[in-house]
């Protein structure tokens, strides 16, 4: 049973992400802050932190203070970029703020202040800080973040996973990296495991994949060029994933599986319409192979 501390802290790390996501327009309550108001704001994303360190007796002050500062920093950048670049063509801050949430999220930076179990809230503690601080400082047009989900969401995004599934299987099984399960999981544990896997990953992957890199990366680069640079950063992403070394055929499979999410976003602008796609990838893929 989980600690009332943790239950909070859950609650709170949660709730701007939800609250973004189904209540798109919530931003623009926050632009109306004064600006010290607006930059200090994320700061509150250390409490979290604070409540499940004490609670577990891993509380350092370095590690609340980061928590603290990085996304007031983040916010200050952002800020400067959307003076810098009105016309959000891409500024280098813009870049660079990903750069940082990419590399500490992918390389586990931050989880050493956490109990390993409950490591997850250092990925949606910085999600949070990317959702405010490009949705409401940078006020990043385009993203399409916005997971109320609509038919057209749901057509695209399976669409896009039929496409590719069987590049998927076929490869993936010719170069070992898939394995048929021989049971097969009951309905209530597949629909349990692709929300889960919608929400905790698919999500907000798409929306930093999708919805901000790519998003800018088209107004640099074109569209065509910026999917393909995307799909293989995604891939790249995965390279120290479910093995100790360098895992080309992940890092393969998933940049081929980033050419379709892509293709899913950039139809309607949509995130929900990607995480579709990526989280019935993920759901078929660890249950049946």
């Amino acid at each position: 049973m989980l600690h009332p501390a943790v239950i909070v802290a859950a609650v709170l790390t949660l709730l701007p992400y939800f609250a973004a996501a189904f209540f798109p327009s919530i931003t623009a309550q926050a632009n109306r802050l004064p600006t010290p108001a607006r930059l200090l704001l994320p700061a509150l994303l250390c409490v979290p932190y604070a409540l499940v360190a004490l609670y577990a007796h891993v509380f350092q002050w370095r590690w609340l203070g980061l928590y603290a500062l990085l996304p007031v920093a983040i916010a200050a950048l952002l800020d400067r970029a959307r003076l810098a670049d009105p016309d959000q063509r891409g500024n280098w801050r813009d870049f660079l703020v990903l750069i940082v949430l990419g590399l500490a999220v992918d390389l586990r930076w931050f989880q050493p202040a956490w109990p390993a179990r409950l490591s997850a809230f250092n990925k949606i503690l910085l999600l949070d800080a990317g959702i405010y601080c490009f949705l409401c400082i940078r006020q990043l047009n385009g993203v399409g973040f916005n997971l109320r989900l609509r038919p057209r969401d749901l057509g695209i995004g399976w669409r896009e996973f039929f496409f590719y599934a069987p590049i998927a299987i076929g490869l993936g099984l010719g170069i070992g990296f898939l394995h048929l399960h021989a049971a097969m999981p009951n309905a209530t544990h597949a629909l349990a495991a692709f929300a889960f896997s919608f929400f905790l990953v698919a999500v907000p992957e798409e929306l930093f994949f999708r919805g901000w890199l790519e998003n800018l990366l088209e107004r640099r680069m074109g569209r065509t060029p910026a999917l393909i640079l995307t799909a293989v950063l995604f891939g790249l992403a995965h390279f120290n994933k479910r093995a100790a070394h360098f895992n080309w055929r992940y890092v393969l499979l998933a940049a081929i599986a980033g050419i379709f999410y892509g293709r899913a976003w950039r139809q309607g602008r949509r995130v929900g319409a990607s995480a579709i796609t990526h989280a019935t990838v993920d759901t078929v893929w660890g249950l049946w192979l």
